[in-house]
């Protein structure tokens, strides 16, 4: 191989990785948005569980439980760098 040759390979490899981090980040991104819909979804169930006084531990648990995921997900997607490139389409 040519010296050239190595060369591009080297910098196809660099940005790939860069697409990769990229694509983490919005990876992440849409994993905070699913949980987040289920979150606002569970908080509407279980406040209609207590108003109509039925049982709503069990929902209320299960609120927490997608709480602490998604503040846990915040924090992890707060550690990866900043996104400087978008997906092509």
């Amino acid at each position: 191989m040519t010296g050239s040759a190595v060369r591009g390979e080297q910098n196809h490899g660099r940005v790939r990785s860069e697409h990769r981090r990229a694509r983490s980040g919005e990876d992440f991104d849409i994993i905070i948005g699913f949980l987040g819909f289920w979150a606002v979804v569970l908080l509407v169930v279980t406040v209609w569980m207590e108003v109509t006084a039925q049982p709503a531990l069990g929902w209320a648990l299960g609120l927490l439980g997608v709480l602490l995921a998604l503040y846990g997900m915040v924090r992890l997607r707060r550690r990866l760098p900043a996104r400087t490139a978008t997906r092509k389409k």
